[in-house]
């Protein structure tokens, strides 16, 4: 879901409108949303009669809730696209936009790279260089960008591994983290840090 906050110009180039649509009650996705530091799209509740969007849409699950699923529905009211995947993979929103693309092919759509403006960067801390910093992480994921962004801005070399695309990595990952596939996770000298933490990754880095 973060994701879709970070590419929503690029989701409104395309005349699109983002839904997010959960079987939680309204004041659980408030919460959920302001935890994310808020979300600029509608998410709406399908709490109750609950899940009868889901069960519409052949995604309602015995355990009372939704597979991960995504849609695409044109104007028409017709699906174009449909993908239910794995609660643990985070698939990349360039698939969504190719679907979308064919349906706007004159669409005028902004680039949403963000960049880094060099001249207002404070000056680098020094550190103590690591032998090999390795960053498995998953496409589209917005933490997996920022890791990406940290290392850079610091000077880091690092070699990325996608997971999703390297079942030994992907094995690799459920091993350190006790089953779920999270990321990024680092393996900096054999010293393994699961998910974005800046300050353990400073310390780790020897980042002064």
């Amino acid at each position: 879901m973060p994701s879709y906050e970070m590419d929503l110009p690029k989701f409104e180039g395309y005349n699109t409108q983002v839904l997010g649509i959960s079987v939680d009650h309204v004041p659980c996705l408030k919460a959920w949303a302001e935890s994310l530091g808020g979300i600029h799209y509608p998410l709406l509740s399908d709490f109750w009669p609950h899940g009868q969007v889901a069960q519409q849409y052949g995604v309602f699950r015995e355990e009372g809730h939704s597979e991960r699923a995504l849609f695409v529905v044109d104007k028409q009211g017709v699906v174009r696209y449909a993908h239910i995947h794995d609660i643990n993979q985070q698939p990349d929103n360039e698939e969504v936009f190719r679907v979308l693309r064919q349906l706007e092919p004159d669409a005028v759509v902004p680039d949403t790279t963000p960049a880094v403006a060099q001249e207002t960067q404070p000056p680098l801390p020094t550190r103590v260089q690591p032998r090999s910093v390795v960053l498995y992480c998953r496409p589209g994921c917005i933490d997996c960008r920022l890791a990406r962004r940290f290392l850079e801005q610091h000077g880091v070399p690092f070699i990325e591994v996608n997971v999703l695309a390297t079942p030994a990595a992907e094995a690799k990952v459920r091993e350190w983290t006790g089953g779920p596939l999270i990321s990024p996770v680092f393996d900096i000298d054999g010293t393994i840090v699961i998910d974005f933490n800046r300050e353990e990754l400073m310390k780790v880095l020897g980042l002064t």
